[in-house]
């Protein structure tokens, strides 16, 4: 079969490009449909008890269903960086997620921990320090750009959780080019997909943040691969 080239061949990698984000990403939402369903239940509560019932099974979800979906989707997003189309049909979506399910779901559960006491910090201090309140927002951040690379290392490297936890860290802030380019790249398109184009949320926003964060990640890696081969 010859190759297209040209302005054909353009549109031919766009359009190829455009279906392997939007198929992916739909994928990681039908997985976390049953999460989608309770954040959207918390955004139209009419009391705030409502609050209590929703947020426990939210929480115990994200482990168990968020991590392992997200985790796949960082999988598929790190084949596409390092463009190695060897993978078989079989090498899908959902043979990754079954994969790194349990080393996901480990990390998840620690992550999940973290976020929720952030979560009930930053709901405290609201209302009673502004300055505290920014200083959990900073921290927000930090951890926003930890979970990121948490998923990047759980795709990359081969290891157990604890370890996965123990290296993202490291990378997280080792690096302040991987960690500005990771928050600013992941922040914009976050902001972009809640206040201008919701829409598309469903669609691109995971698989996009996805592929930038892990193409920094990788640039890293090899940085530092390269660093210790001329040592």
């Amino acid at each position: 079969m010859k190759q297209t080239s040209g302005i054909r061949g353009g549109l031919y990698a766009v359009s190829e490009w455009i279906s392997k984000f939007a198929l992916t990403n739909l994928q990681w939402a039908l997985f976390n449909l049953p999460v989608a369903l309770l954040l959207l239940s918390l955004l139209n509560i009419g009391d705030v008890k409502e609050l209590w019932y929703l947020l426990p099974p939210l929480v115990l979800l994200l482990p168990f269903i968020f991590f392992p979906a997200t985790t796949a989707m960082f999988a598929k997003a790190r084949d596409w960086v390092r463009k190695d189309h060897k993978e078989t049909a079989d090498r899908s979506y959902l043979s990754y997620y079954k994969e790194n399910y349990k080393n996901s779901m480990k990390a998840g559960i620690v992550l999940t921990i973290l976020w929720s006491v952030l979560a009930a910090d930053l709901y405290y201090f609201s209302t009673t320090s502004s300055l505290l309140m920014n200083l959990f927002l900073i921290l927000g951040i930090l951890l926003f750009v930890y979970t990121i690379n948490t998923f990047s290392t759980l795709v990359h490297f081969d290891l157990k959780a604890g370890a996965v936890l123990k290296k993202a860290f490291m990378l997280t802030f080792v690096s302040p080019v991987l960690f500005l380019t990771v928050a600013i790249s992941s922040g914009f398109i976050l902001a972009v997909s809640l206040y201008i184009f919701p829409l598309i949320i469903p669609i691109f926003t995971g698989s996009i943040i996805a592929f930038l964060a892990f193409s920094a990640y990788y640039r890293l890696y090899l940085k530092l691969n390269n660093m210790e081969n001329t040592v």
